[in-house]
């Protein structure tokens, strides 16, 4: 037996150099295994790279190898994804007016059976065209239904929130509130003087609405809260923006040029041109929406296409669905109230 004494050093120990003298560290498999065991156990933790978004940085350095591997579990909150196309479009309007048919049957399938139960005494829907429960309550269930399918909906086609989607932007119309209500004393004082100029008949629909007991004020809180805030995304959220995207791609084909980038915010740069056709298609129909509750009357219809007019401006300039909002609460807050110092608080509705 020899004296020596026996080399258990591990094999990049300095006592393990020289030990066998035809090994060479690249033909000694024990020298390869220790040398990654202390590569791994000693190389120092990824750095974290440096980029413009910290929460990338973090990313990165929490998964520096995976990158381009599929994960297990995808996160609920994903970032917005960025894309090309203009929204809302034509395609997107189509199919918000396909939700507001579903929702308008689904409406006068609640009216049936309310007429069917006789609520509020009413029997026939000639009693209800003119019920004030029954107007404003078909009016509130059609919007609400469409708003519903809405926000289900156009997320998930989008990409994004479906208020982001028609530039809502509350932080403007705030911002911007004492000039927008400016904006809707114009359009009162064109309702004085259209109504001067082309006064509308005495008995509209809406005055017998009025003359039911409680109408007025219920006329009132609605025509300042509902009506504004669901037309709006209705005609400014969604027909205008369509509408000028519409007249800026017909263009593009005729002229065979490129639509323009999208702006900072992702949404559509729409050209003047289409911008002035897109507000003159949605005044009319917004007009021609309101003119059965003014008997049709050609002062009333005017009235309503130049304050539409407004409002299309007013969301075009500020790029804010709420801003155009704001205008037309507030437009429908200064004529009732002159209606309700002219009446002696609604009580003499007949002075007006």
């Amino acid at each position: 037996m020899s004296n020596a004494p026996e080399n258990d050093a591990h094999p990049l120990s300095p006592e393990s150099e020289g030990a066998g003298e035809n090994t060479s560290p690249q033909q000694n498999p024990s020298f390869e295994a220790a040398l990654a065991e202390r590569i791994h156990v000693f190389a120092p933790e990824p750095e974290p790279v440096a980029t413009a978004d910290p929460d990338l940085s973090a990313r990165i350095h929490l998964h520096p190898l995976t990158a381009d591997e599929p994960q297990l579990f995808q996160n609920w909150e994903q970032p917005v994804r960025p894309r090309t196309e203009r929204i809302p479009n034509i395609g997107h309007f189509a199919l918000v007016g396909a939700m507001a048919v579903v929702s308008l049957l689904a409406t006068s399938l609640v009216i049936a059976l309310a007429l069917h139960m006789h609520l509020f005494g009413v029997t026939s829907r000639e009693q209800a065209t003119l019920d004030i429960h029954y107007t404003l309550g078909s009016e509130a269930i059609l919007y609400l239904l469409t708003l519903v399918f809405a926000l289900v909906s156009f997320p998930m086609i989008w990409g994004r929130s479906f208020f982001a989607g028609i530039q809502w932007n509350g932080a403007t119309a705030y911002r911007l509130h004492t000039r927008l209500f400016l904006a809707a004393i114009a359009c009162f004082l064109f309702a004085i003087v259209t109504g001067s100029l082309m006064p509308g008949p005495k008995d509209a629909p809406i005055d017998k609405i009025f003359q039911s007991p409680g109408a007025p004020w219920l006329l009132f809180a609605f025509g300042i809260s509902f009506a504004p805030f669901f037309e709006e995304i209705f005609f400014r959220g969604f027909m205008l923006p369509s509408l000028c995207t519409a007249c800026d791609w017909v263009n593009e084909r005729i002229r065979h040029t490129a639509p323009p980038p999208l702006g900072a915010n992702g949404h559509p740069q729409w050209s003047t041109g289409a911008m002035i056709t897109g507000s003159i298609f949605t005044s009319l129909p917004f007009a021609a929406v309101h003119a059965a509750q003014n008997g049709y009357a050609v002062g009333p219809f005017v009235l309503l296409v130049l304050v539409s007019a407004v409002l299309c401006v007013v969301r075009l300039t500020t790029r804010s669905v709420a801003s155009s909002v704001l205008v037309h609460a507030s437009y429908n807050f200064l004529l009732f109230s002159i209606m309700l110092a002219g009446s002696n608080g609604f009580q003499h509705i007949d002075k007006l």
